[in-house]
């Protein structure tokens, strides 16, 4: 065990992406526990309002992130500097990504429908970072053979084709594969191929005149969200609230 966290975490200098990960995630959680309690209008918890003004946590976590981001410039990825700037870092982040969706729509959408897109991101964040450190880093480590040497433009090349790979997901409109591309080429690859979504620039402009293809890629669009949108619903709902019902018109039935 010591020998792989040496090989593995100690060596490559990722022992501050770990920490910053481990705070980011249980300020996220920590967070949503606290603001749900107000909401609820449990607990000893309360909005803060200093002269009527709502001071969203995204303030402290702006100024978090910019202490432990410059922080962990200057310290390096090597000794306990880096591990402190390293959770003030994910500290601050946590704080400014849980409310990601009111920095997007410069507006408190917190408990709405728009919020769940802080949970989303956050979401996705914590998955790539993960797998940043499950992951290794050829360029990162001090043993490296001759023939790992000589076999670097090759790993170039492949970089190169990757993010080709990886423009492509985002014009075919294809935003999370495209993300999860960045470190898992053949999540890009499969993005690249599939048909795109209708909406995107890609489907603009290469299905114009192709009717059959258009057709099929909004039917496919159609199932995968129907399929995916109750699932993807509870588990946003799971970590991070439901939003707040709509009131209906009257005369409607929900």
């Amino acid at each position: 065990m010591g020998h792989w966290w040496h090989e593995n975490i100690a060596e490559p200098g990722k022992l501050p992406l770990l920490l910053a990960l481990a705070a980011f995630v249980l300020t996220f959680a920590i967070t949503r526990t606290i603001t749900r309690m107000i909401r609820a209008g449990k607990g000893p918890f309360r909005n803060i309002t200093p002269g009527g003004v709502h001071i969203h946590h995204v303030v402290p976590g702006v100024v978090l992130s910019v202490v432990g981001g410059f922080g962990a410039v200057a310290s390096g990825r090597h000794g306990v500097a880096a591990g402190v700037f390293a959770v003030i870092f994910g500290v601050g982040a946590g704080l400014v990504l849980d409310e990601f969706a009111l920095i997007l729509h410069l507006d408190d959408v917190y408990w709405t429908e728009e919020g769940r897109q802080s949970v989303e991101v956050v979401v996705l964040t914590a998955s790539l970072v993960l797998l940043v450190l499950a992951g290794f880093s050829p360029l990162g480590v001090d043993d490296v053979s001759d023939e790992e040497q000589q076999g670097r433009l090759g790993l170039i090349a492949t970089y190169v084709i990757n993010f080709c790979f990886v423009l492509i997901c985002l014009f075919k409109g294809k935003l999370r594969m495209a993300v999860l591309g960045t470190l898992v080429p053949f999540v890009a690859l499969v993005g690249a191929i599939r048909l795109a979504r209708p909406t995107s620039p890609w489907a603009r402009r290469f299905y114009r005149h192709r009717h059959r293809a258009r057709s099929r890629a909004m039917l496919r669009a159609y199932h995968h969200d129907v399929r995916w949108a109750g699932p993807r619903r509870k588990f946003q709902d799971l970590i991070g609230g439901a939003p707040d019902r709509v009131p209906l018109p009257p005369g409607r039935k929900s």
